[in-house]
């Protein structure tokens, strides 16, 4: 009796340890378990911003979102799988076989089976799960965007893939700011995974909508740009090409395209990614002629030439044991001024120019100088800065390192052995003509916030001083010369305008080493404005096949085109 006594004493003492032990010492392991088995987290999405323009004072949605919603189940709560699959199935309208070999994976918590489904799906996978025809599968609420302008400004733009990432341009760029913060909900479940709404376990944390971005882009410009640059190429027989348009006193660009382009709605169908890219920003190109400008801007700031300065040019200069002509008929040699370097887009000239930077001749002293124009002030050789997704850099040559130096850099001074985007060389051409100001180029007029309130973003200096008023005032005129003598662009002249350019042809660099002899880029770059320039155009058009030299045949049409185009907008604000 005694020993009896003794065992139960003991089984009691065991049980009560037993007890200690699982709900004090145990207690916080098997309520883990117990949350992981009966407790579900799921996210709230949070509201993408969208992306607006402003039309006279008035916001309006150039990018907005749909609501949509996504289907998903828990395969490691789903015992009748078939049953499942095959209501689904039904209800999604996707192969059975398709739908059980997702359900059938149990390393997986959270298996997508639809995307952007509408609110008659979702309301009868909810109603499925009422009935008890399917198991663990809800219907999440998301969205998808929308582009109520299709096809219109994609390359900038961007588009927003199946996992609610920003893609290219804009959305890529500023995805953060779009995205906004997701919130979570942490419900109680029953025994098929259905959230216990109503349960006062649940632990939510609300979603922080994206802000909506203002862009600076002018959808009505950005139209007509996008049809004059898709004419100009289809004419100039190229396979892509770019216009920038960017306001000469801001930085702020109005209009930047790039063809062939697509529909960021249908980017599943897209079969070269290429499409996807904004050349502008994205592949840069030996420019040719058009840096001409920068040459003259940088020899006249520098004080090594002067306006109405004549020289004798030679017609051709030998240079590390290469011979540097002029692609067009020059004339052969003759006395110039500093204004024909740019007006028959003397190669010469800008060697000459660069030898005036290193006194007289082809030196270190002369390379170190225009390597800090190209770097310093012309902020080649970086990124912008731009709200663009992939921006490249371009090259520019080293003063100091490399073979054949000299050469390399006589060839930087008419646009050949170094690299810029067609943003780039904007930016760079505003500062020379605008008084010495570099404005950082932006597509962002202003935020608003989640709450509603909208903060206008102000222009953003990043250099200052570059360049005097003479030396701006002078290049101005020199380009309005240079595009008055040309008869492809001299249609672009209108009274009352100042309105000047400067074409590029340049040869197509071979990989092997050297250049093509029967490849070119075009390239044009000028303004338009009443008193100062107050638009910069970049224009590019890649290896044309037409006859001619590529920047006067293909690239400065399409730069009439858009001329014309900003002075009637010019005239419209004016009141003409």
């Amino acid at each position: 009796m005694h020993i009896v006594y003794v065992f139960f004493i003991l089984f009691v003492l065991v049980a009560i340890g037993r007890l200690f032990y699982l709900q004090i010492i145990k207690h916080d392991y098997y309520k883990s378990q117990a949350n992981a088995s009966q407790f579900r987290s799921y996210e709230i999405p949070a509201e993408r911003g969208q992306i607006l323009f402003e039309n006279n004072g008035e916001l309006l949605p150039l990018v907005l979102n749909e609501r949509t919603y996504t289907v998903v189940s828990d395969p490691l709560i789903i015992s009748d799988k078939d049953a499942t699959a095959t209501k689904l199935s039904e209800i999604l309208g996707k192969d059975k076989g398709e739908i059980y070999d997702a359900l059938d994976d149990d390393t997986v918590r959270y298996q997508v089976l639809a995307r952007g489904v509408n609110a008659d799906i979702k309301d009868a996978v909810e109603l499925a799960m009422r009935e008890g025809e399917i198991e663990a599968t809800f219907a999440e609420a998301t969205s998808k965007r929308v582009y109520p302008y299709e096809t219109l400004a994609s390359t900038t733009l961007g588009f927003v893939d199946d996992e609610r990432e920003g893609r290219y341009g804009l959305e890529q760029a500023l995805n953060e700011e779009l995205s906004g913060t997701p919130g979570r909900v942490k419900a109680l479940t029953d025994q098929n995974g259905i959230p216990l709404l109503a349960s006062g376990d649940n632990v939510s944390v609300e979603p922080i909508d994206g802000q909506d971005i203002v862009t600076t882009l002018d959808p009505t410009m950005q139209k007509q740009v996008e049809l004059l640059l898709e004419k100009g190429v289809k004419n100039a027989n190229s396979d892509f090409g770019d216009v920038v348009v960017l306001e000469a006193n801001t930085g702020k660009i109005r209009a930047m395209a790039s063809y062939p382009s697509y529909d960021p709605s249908k980017f599943r169908e897209v079969e070269d990614t290429y499409q996807f890219i904004n050349s502008a920003v994205a592949r840069p190109l030996e420019p040719g002629s058009v840096i001409k400008t920068l040459t003259v801007a940088a020899a006249l700031e520098e004080g090594v030439v002067y306006d109405g300065q004549t020289y004798f040019d030679p017609s051709f200069y030998v240079v590390d044991g290469y011979t540097i002509r002029n692609v067009e008929e020059d004339g052969g040699a003759a006395t110039r001024s500093i204004e024909d370097i740019l007006s028959f887009s003397l190669n010469t000239g800008a060697t000459w120019l660069l030898m005036q930077m290193g006194g007289g001749e082809l030196n270190e002293r002369g390379r170190l100088v225009w390597e800090d124009y190209m770097d310093n002030k012309y902020m080649f050789g970086q990124t912008t800065g731009v709200e663009q997704g992939f921006e490249e850099t371009g090259i520019t040559p080293d003063a100091r390192n490399g073979d054949a130096l000299n050469l390399r850099y006589a060839n930087s001074s008419f646009g050949q052995g170094m690299t810029v985007t067609p943003l780039q060389m904007a930016s760079a051409l505003a500062t020379a003509v605008n008084g010495g100001t570099y404005y950082q180029p932006t597509l962002v007029e202003g935020y608003v916030s989640s709450d509603g309130e909208y903060t206008q973003k102000q222009p953003e200096v990043k250099l200052d001083g570059i360049f005097s008023e003479d030396t701006s005032n002078t290049l101005v005129q020199y380009m309005i010369t240079t595009l008055s003598n040309n008869s492809y662009t001299r249609p672009a002249l209108r009274d009352g305008y100042k309105i000047g350019g400067k074409t590029g042809t340049a040869e197509v660099a071979n990989p092997a080493g050297g250049y093509y002899t029967d490849r070119y880029n075009g390239t044009y770059v000028g303004f338009v404005g009443f008193d100062k320039p107050e638009y910069i155009i970049m224009t590019r058009v890649n290896e044309p096949n037409i006859g001619g030299y590529a920047g006067t045949t293909a690239a400065s049409p399409i730069f009439v085109d858009v001329a014309k185009l900003l002075t009637d907008e010019l005239s419209a604000v004016d009141g003409e």
